[in-house]
């Protein structure tokens, strides 16, 4: 994806008086307020010479330079039978993943509201720009088992637009959500596409211990004229032993039409495992092993013979300096089968990098 620089910390300014708001206890209000930010600085041991991170990667991308991944602020309503969300972020995570959408709609990180359906059900119809269905990861680095986010992550939704039926069952096992969406990460449809998107999930949830999703996605994300229908399926499972280790275990299969309204189908697949250790109260690590295979360039386009066959592990460890205060770092590396990471004014098939991260929330 594209890169957007302009800078857009007016917009912290704007919504501190409101966020500031939420430093109060509103844990009985049908209201509530939320700040998100996290800090990094990231060094490429290949020090590329345009300060940026492999163009697969949309977060803690820029080599050298501080710079705050994702600041957000959110304000949330949710009563009985309406609900709403509203959050505007900046950072180099909105400017890598929002840079084809309009002006706009550059800083929404969430804007939807939801009907509940049935009073005896927990049956919900939300529409408007909505977290991703996919994966289980988030932009929230907090939330996620590793600083920086996995190949996975990275090459699939992290926002959608659209509509959203979505039930929860009553023994709060089962989670059935169906999606007419704009396409693939997209706030408006991609310029000549008038094509709707479908998705839907379904996630399962025996116990405490144990989560099993399943996520699907199929349309077309170029214009009409170029139309090429697009599959995917991810799968992913975590388990949780005892209270301190967690392992997280994904896999994504997609297929897209090789030529414009063709019968052949090209393929991509990418494998993902993390083990998470809570090793003290306030120290816990992580390890992380993926393999991303896209040998015609649907995902990922390197121009190389042997396309994206890469393979790759970090390592982490966060500290919980306070409640509320989160401090990461981590030791990543890939390695390819062509020379696709740019190293210097050459290129390299491995690549090497260190991040360091900083969250605050309240």
């Amino acid at each position: 994806m594209k890169r957007n620089r302009q800078y857009g910390w007016w917009l912290l300014i704007l919504l501190w008086p409101v966020l500031s708001m939420g430093q109060s206890d509103s844990s009985q209000s049908r209201w509530q307020w939320q700040f998100y930010a996290e800090g990094y600085f990231s060094y490429d041991f290949h020090q590329p010479q345009n300060n940026a991170r492999p163009s697969f990667l949309y977060n803690f991308d820029i080599h050298q330079e501080p710079h705050f991944n994702l600041a957000m602020g959110k304000v949330a309503y949710s009563g009985s039978r309406f609900r709403a969300n509203l959050a505007l972020g900046t950072g180099t995570y909105m400017y890598a993943n929002y840079a084809p959408e309009p002006d706009w709609a550059k800083n929404v990180f969430e804007a939807n509201a939801g009907f509940r359906l049935s009073k005896q059900r927990d049956l919900w119809l939300d529409a408007g720009v909505l977290p991703s269905h996919i994966g289980f990861e988030s932009a929230i680095g907090k939330d996620n088992p590793t600083l920086t986010r996995s190949l996975c992550a990275e090459n699939t939704p992290y926002y959608e637009t659209g509509v959203r039926l979505g039930y929860n069952s009553p023994n709060t096992k089962w989670q059935l959500t169906a999606l007419y969406l704009n396409g693939w990460q997209h706030i408006r449809r991609p310029a000549g596409n008038t094509s709707p998107a479908f998705g839907w999930q379904v996630a399962y949830k025996p116990n405490e211990a144990v989560t099993i999703n399943s996520s699907s996605f199929i349309g077309n994300d170029k214009p009409d004229t170029a139309r090429r229908m697009r599959y995917f399926h991810n799968l992913y499972g975590i388990f949780k032993w005892g209270e301190r280790l967690t392992a997280y275990a994904g896999l994504d299969v997609g297929w897209e039409e090789a030529t414009p309204h063709g019968s052949e189908l090209n393929n991509w697949l990418n494998a993902t495992a993390i083990l998470r250790w809570q090793a003290l109260k306030k120290l816990a690590l992580a390890f992380r092993g993926e393999y991303y295979d896209d040998p015609n360039g649907v995902i990922i386009a390197t121009g190389t013979p042997n396309g994206m066959n890469t393979f790759g592990w970090s390592v982490n460890a966060d500290v919980q300096v306070a409640r509320k205060l989160l401090w990461r770092t981590e030791f990543r590396s890939f390695n390819s089968q062509d020379a696709i990471f740019v190293k210097g004014s050459g290129y390299a098939t491995g690549n090497n990098a260190i991040t360091t991260s900083l969250a605050v929330w309240f």
